[in-house]
């Protein structure tokens, strides 16, 4: 049985349905994402869960136990918030500490609790610092600590890594991909950031308009999108995706019957710019963006599409040059005038 179950999830805030009707099973020590653009409901979803929102309809199940509407304090649940939420006026062994103390846990306990998470989030020596002496990244280390000094059953993130610059996500994004092995704790984590949700995820969940457009492991979502959205979200860059009107006869060939009204796509590897006269397309460089182990190239094709090519060389082509474009059909991606995804 599933270890947290979501059946028929439903919120409103006022006439706006925010979250529609969600259906969805975690297993016990899952690694859970919840990704999609702003205002998708993967935020709300998780204060729903929570319990920090009400839930309007549907049931929420934790180890078989109906915990729909059990006030947030009773659920068992620890959450890490975006904003790090600490008490200024405290250590940070104060801050970690203070929920056991609140429920009158042992002082020895307390002290063997917050040493362990410190020594596993490498925070021993700042104990007696207070949040203002810290940086980001450690601040929300904290904040972290304090989650795991309560042994819940699960950890729910916020969008834990929006405040730190780029080099201190991706520390702390490793960081805390090594605490869930460490642990092996059930954890559900919403991020906007498709990185994030791929290299942390056993799974993904993407949300749009409070709906779940797609479940799967990220390479999954990555390899066989059920949809043009999840197609052109998971992914950086995004898939190119080519109406199949636009195409040339030559090229509609490859288009299988049920796509004829709909769209082409095809990830950006999948793309190679060549010489001119070559290739099933021709068009002229709009962008060379140069990342240093890869490149990205972005051709105006002559039928009106814009397509983006990725190559792990570093190429001396310059706006305006005259290209050819090469795409590996075998790879392509086909949806239908719903957008659905095709099979070929």
């Amino acid at each position: 049985m599933a270890y947290l179950q979501l059946q028929g999830i439903e919120k409103f805030f006022g006439d706006h349905r925010a979250i529609k009707g969600i259906d969805l099973t975690i297993e016990q020590g899952e690694f859970m994402v919840f990704v999609g653009p702003s205002g998708c409901g993967k935020s709300t979803l998780l204060r729903l869960i929570a319990g920090l929102e009400r839930i309007d309809r549907g049931q929420l199940h934790l180890e078989q136990r109906d915990i729909t509407h059990l006030a947030s304090s009773q659920r068992d649940l620890a959450m890490v918030f975006q904003s790090y939420a600490l008490y200024p006026h405290m250590s940070v062994y104060e801050n970690m500490s203070f929920a056991l103390k609140l429920a009158h846990v042992d002082p020895s306990v307390i002290r063997q609790k917050v040493q362990r998470a410190a020594d596993i989030l490498n925070l021993g020596p700042y104990l007696k610092r207070t949040p203002r002496e810290l940086s980001g990244g450690q601040r929300q280390r904290v904040a972290i600590g304090r989650a795991i000094v309560r042994e819940p059953k699960v950890f729910l993130f916020d969008e834990p890594l929006s405040n730190l610059d780029a080099a201190l996500r991706g520390q702390t994004r490793v960081e805390i991909a090594k605490l869930h092995r460490e642990l092996g704790a059930t954890t559900i984590y919403v991020t906007h950031d498709q990185v994030e949700a791929m290299t942390l995820a056993d799974r993904v969940v993407v949300l749009r308009d409070g709906v779940i457009e797609q479940v799967g492991t990220p390479l999954a979502l990555y390899d066989h999108p059920a949809n043009q959205f999840v197609a052109q979200f998971i992914g950086t860059p995004p898939m190119n995706m080519l109406p199949c009107s636009q195409w040339p006869a030559s090229v509609l060939s490859h288009c299988p019957p049920a796509a004829k009204q709909g769209a082409m796509g095809m990830r950006a590897e999948h793309v190679q710019v060549v010489a001119f006269g070559q290739g099933q397309l021709a068009g002229t460089v709009e962008l060379v963006e140069a990342l240093g182990a890869e490149t990205l190239i972005y051709v105006n094709t002559d039928h009106g599409s814009l397509m983006v090519a990725r190559q792990n060389l570093r190429s001396p082509l310059r706006p305006g040059d005259a290209v050819g474009v090469q795409l590996e059909w075998s790879k392509a991606h086909w949806f239908d005038a719903n957008g659905l995804a095709v099979r070929a």
